[in-house]
C-alpha cells in the first residue's frame, strides 16, 4: 500500500469513528431511557443480567414518584429471594486501603466459588450533591470477573457513610444470587457506625503511622466492630503493627462484647499483596456460623428491617408534609423560630408535629 493509499484509508476510518461514537452513544442513551416492566426487571435480576440489575438499582435510587411506586412493587416481589447473602461493611480512615482490600478479598471469595457484589459509597459534594464515583475504575480486575458486580453510589449527603437506599440495593443484589455483599463506606467517624445497622459483619481497617486515631473513635467504631484488620503491614513496620494490635486488644478489653462468645480478632496483613485475606475470609465464616448457632443472625436481621421501617416512616411523613402548603408554611415558621433560637429547637419540632397531626385529624 502506498503512502497516499494509507492516508486515504486512515482518513476514511477517522470519518467513520465519529459516526460509530454517535451510534454507541445513542444506544447507551436509548437503553438508559428505556422503560422496563417490573416483571422484566425481576427476570433480569434472577438471571444475573448485570445491566438490568443496575437498572433496578437506579429505579430504587430514584426520587420520582412513578419510579418509587415501581421500585416498591419490585422490592416486594423479590423479597422471597433475599436474605441469603453475607453482608460485610468495610470502613476505615481515608488511605486505609478499603478499595484494594475489597478488590482482592472479592477475588478471593470468587475463587472460593462465591458471587460478590460491591456497593461502593462515594461522598457527595455538600454544594452540588455531585460525586466522582471512581471506585469501579479503582477495582478494574474485580470488575472484569464474571461473578462480580460493582455498583458505585453517591452518599447524597446521607449520614453514616452509606447511601439512603443501600439497604434496598442489597435486596436487589441478594435476589440476583450474590453470596457476599461488600459495602465500602466513605470514611470513618462517629456517624460511620450506621453501616452496622445494615450488615452482618462490621470490618474496620486500620493502618500504621496515621496517628492515634483510637482515642477519637473507640467509643463509636470499637463498640460496633466485629473484626479489625491492620492493613499495609510489611517487614519494615511489622513490630509497630504488633504493638498497635496489642494496644487495640487492650482497648477492646474495656468494651462490653457486642456478640456473646466472640472476642474481636485483630489481624495483620497486606491487602495489596494478598497477605492475611484468607484468614479474614475464614474468620468471617466463623463469625457468621457463631451468630447462626446462637440465633443472633436472624435476630439482628429483624432489628435491621425494623430500623429501615422507621427510616422510611420518617421519609414518607416528611414527603406528605411537603405536599401541603399550609403545613409547609408552619414548617418554615417553626424552623425559623428554631434557627433564630426564639425557643428550643426540640420544642419547635414538637409544636410543628403536633400541629401537623391535629390538621390530619
Amino acid at each position: 500500500m502506498t503512502n497516499n493509499e494509507s492516508k486515504k484509508t486512515r482518513c476514511y476510518f477517522s470519518e467513520l469513528i465519529p459516526h460509530w461514537l454517535l451510534i454507541i452513544r445513542f444506544l447507551i442513551i436509548n437503553f438508559e431511557t428505556m422503560k422496563f416492566s417490573t416483571e422484566e426487571l425481576i427476570a433480569g435480576i434472577r438471571s444475573g443480567n448485570k445491566r438490568l440489575i443496575a437498572k433496578a438499582i437506579t429505579l430504587a435510587e430514584s426520587k420520582k414518584a412513578e419510579h418509587r411506586l415501581q421500585a416498591e412493587e419490585l422490592l416486594k416481589k423479590i423479597m422471597p429471594f433475599t436474605g441469603h447473602s453475607v453482608r460485610v461493611g468495610v470502613t476505615g480512615v481515608p488511605g486505609a486501603g478499603k478499595s484494594t482490600f475489597i478488590e482482592n478479598f472479592g477475588r478471593l471469595a470468587i475463587a472460593e466459588g462465591k458471587k460478590v457484589a460491591v456497593l461502593a459509597i462515594d461522598p457527595s459534594s455538600s454544594l452540588n450533591k455531585g460525586s466522582i464515583l471512581g471506585d469501579k475504575t479503582r477495582m478494574e480486575e474485580l470488575a472484569r470477573e464474571e461473578n462480580a458486580f460493582i455498583r458505585p453510589s453517591p452518599s447524597s449527603g446521607f449520614l453514616g457513610g452509606v447511601a439512603n437506599t443501600t439497604f434496598e440495593t442489597m435486596m436487589i443484589c441478594e435476589a440476583a444470587g450474590y453470596d457476599y455483599i461488600l459495602i465500602e463506606t466513605v470514611g470513618v467517624g462517629q456517624s460511620e457506625v450506621l453501616v452496622a445497622d445494615i450488615t452482618d459483619v462490621f470490618l474496620f481497617l486500620k493502618i500504621i503511622g496515621g496517628g492515634d486515631e483510637l482515642q477519637g473513635i473507640k467509643r463509636g467504631i470499637m463498640e460496633m466492630v466485629d473484626l479489625i484488620f491492620i492493613n499495609k503491614v510489611d517487614q519494615d513496620n511489622l513490630q509497630k503493627a504488633k504493638n498497635t494490635r496489642l494496644e487495640l486488644k487492650r482497648a477492646l478489653d474495656f468494651i462490653p462484647p457486642k456478640e456473646k462468645g466472640w472476642k474481636i480478632p485483630v489481624l495483620l496483613g497486606s491487602a495489596l499483596h494478598n497477605e492475611g485475606l484468607q484468614e479474614i475470609y475464614d474468620t468471617i465464616s466463623e463469625f457468621i456460623g457463631l451468630k447462626k448457632k446462637t440465633g443472633r443472625f436472624d435476630e439482628v436481621r429483624t432489628q435491621q428491617a425494623e430500623k429501615r421501617f422507621e427510616y422510611w416512616v420518617q421519609e414518607y411523613i416528611l414527603s406528605l408534609m411537603k405536599k401541603s402548603n399550609s403545613v409547609e408554611e408552619a414548617y418554615l415558621m417553626h424552623k425559623k423560630n428554631a434557627s433564630e433560637m426564639v425557643s428550643n429547637p426540640s420544642t419547635e419540632a414538637k409544636l410543628f408535629v403536633e400541629k401537623f397531626l391535629s390538621d390530619q385529624k
